[in-house]
């Protein structure tokens, strides 16, 4: 299970098959870009073939013209995979990233060798969240910007220790939460806010699975993540301690090594 044949073809036009060692995709936070797993990556396997693109909207990659749906950037991610050659990977994100990978499982569960669930939770948004979402993307599309995300969503992405420990993490993610595409943001809240319940998602899911909560998250709680655990059939939780919402930004080193071995467990089987 720990190596991915993939054809790859020869000088004269034959085809070969290849062993590749696990791909692992990793899909970011909102409102963040792939640069969010610059300290997890360099912590993780050179054995594991690490793919973090960005989402469309952020970062490098174009917003495009579709409806707001996380089933779009689900398939954003297969396409993406089917353009490196790659039929199976792990599939991880955190928070909206999360939300994409369920999406992915729903979608392509015959694609997903093992999935990495962080910060981020199974059931679909409530009334007022959902509705809180959409008033945002109609700020963010106005004369406030991205600035009505410092006051918004900022406050709630960070732990207490972070917050009083690590001021360089603080103004990174402050850096990054400003600098996010107003039409970006707008699609994604409206992307989630329109999200289903994935719950019989999950407990359809025949991979191993790995659940990571931040244990000062007050965003998607250690209950959240205990509720997905208990939902998949074949998964462990661990929770980071000194970490809020974005425990892989707040604590690379732990993030890397659960999933490090989680990775050492699925090539193991």
């Amino acid at each position: 299970m720990g190596l991915t044949r993939r054809p790859a073809p020869g000088a004269d036009g034959s085809v070969t098959v290849v062993l590749m060692p696990h791909v692992l995709v990793l899909l970011h936070a909102f409102p963040l870009t792939s640069a969010m797993w610059d300290d997890v990556r360099p912590a993780l396997p050179t054995t594991t073939r690490v793919v973090t693109p960005d989402q469309r909207g952020f970062g490098a990659s174009p917003l495009g013209g579709d409806p707001p749906s996380l089933d779009t950037v689900a398939d954003d991610v297969a396409a993406l995979l089917d353009s490196l050659g790659v039929r199976r990977a792990v599939v991880g994100g955190l928070s909206m990233g999360g939300y994409v990978a369920m999406a992915f499982c729903r979608r392509y569960g015959d694609r997903v060798a093992g999935l990495v669930l962080a910060d981020t939770k199974a059931a679909a948004d409530p009334e007022p969240a959902a509705a809180n979402r959409l008033r945002i993307a109609e700020r963010v599309l106005g004369e406030e910007g991205s600035g009505v995300l410092l006051h918004t969503v900022f406050p709630l992405l960070l732990g207490a220790t972070t917050e009083r420990e690590r001021p360089a993490v603080v103004d990174q993610v402050r850096t990054m939460v400003a600098a996010a595409p107003p039409a970006g943001v707008a699609w994604a809240q409206r992307a989630m806010a329109a999200r289903p319940d994935s719950f019989d998602t999950l407990r359809r899911v025949a991979v191993p699975a790995l659940v990571i909560a931040g244990a000062e998250d007050r965003l998607s709680t250690v209950e959240d993540a205990r509720a997905m655990a208990e939902a998949l059939p074949d998964a462990r939780l661990v929770t980071i301690p000194a970490a809020g919402h974005l425990s892989a930004v707040e604590q690379p080193a732990a993030f890397a090594a659960a999933v490090t071995d989680f990775l050492a467990e699925l090539a193991a089987d």
